[in-house]
């Protein structure tokens, strides 16, 4: 590999670590150019050596958080159990499942995340917690599991994904939904990552250079995220989701 083409995924990826520490979707960013850079190697080698930096950014994110803004413990654990097990589930399959097969409900779930957020300026703007405790560990460990398989067969919009559930079906405010779901980040990647090793699809050399610069991207973005609360990272989500949206639809329809 090139200098050249070394130092564009390692931009590439600080910009991805940024974007994901403040609402998610680091993986539009970082996924494409792994794609663009590597146009020889396999997908699943590039869905694998993509884990690396991402669990490495996340964790460096969530520990910004974890100072700042107390998690929910038990519903976090809940949460990231299920998640850890639905990527393991999902990478394995990685390769023998297209990922244009999910392509279209991807865009759909997307445009309808979008439309339901900008209809609501007050979602997300306070704390409004649904249902009884018991029944919001219930829904966060189903949430976990299908997200979770999701990001261990795809990943790109897992963190938005992640963060919409927690602030429209829990009620969480979107700066502690983004917290939280950087922790559960944390336990979907480690899954897609153990399952993509055994099957030697991760690139570590190239991972750990990249994670470097995912880490200083996430490090800033979470910085911000929590200067600036819920209203920057509303913004910031509904500007993901919206670039997300394009870019899952052109790869779908058009290219």
């Amino acid at each position: 590999m090139s200098v050249e083409i070394a130092i564009f995924l390692a931009i590439a990826s600080g910009f991805a670590g940024f974007v994901d520490a403040i609402a998610g979707g680091g993986g539009l960013i970082q996924l494409p150019s792994l794609i663009i850079a590597l146009p020889n190697k396999e997908l699943p080698l590039i869905l694998g050596t993509n884990k690396v930096p991402s669990i490495f950014g996340t964790t460096a994110a969530a520990r910004n958080y974890f100072k700042n803004i107390k998690p929910d413990i038990p519903l976090t654990l809940t949460m990231m159990f299920p998640a850890f097990i639905g990527s393991m589930a999902g990478a394995a399959l990685a390769a023998s499942i297209p990922v244009a097969f999910f392509r279209p409900f991807i865009v759909l779930l997307l445009i309808l995340v979008a439309t339901y957020t900008w209809r609501k300026p007050d979602l997300g703007m306070a704390e409004n917690l649904k249902f009884t405790h018991k029944k919001r560990l219930l829904i966060v460990a189903l949430i976990g599991f299908s997200i979770g398989f999701y990001d261990g067969i795809f990943g790109p919009g897992t963190g938005t994904f992640l963060v919409f559930f927690l602030v429209s079906v829990i009620g969480y405010a979107f700066l502690r939904a983004s917290g939280t779901a950087k922790l559960v980040n944390i336990a979907t990647n480690a899954g897609a990552i153990l399952s993509f090793q055994l099957t030697g699809h991760i690139w570590w050399q190239l991972g750990l250079l990249l994670a470097f610069a995912n880490v200083m991207g996430a490090v800033i973005g979470s910085r911000m995220a929590i200067r600036g609360g819920s209203v920057l990272v509303r913004k910031v989500f509904l500007l993901i989701t919206f670039l997300l949206i394009t870019r899952v639809a052109w790869d779908t329809f058009i290219s």
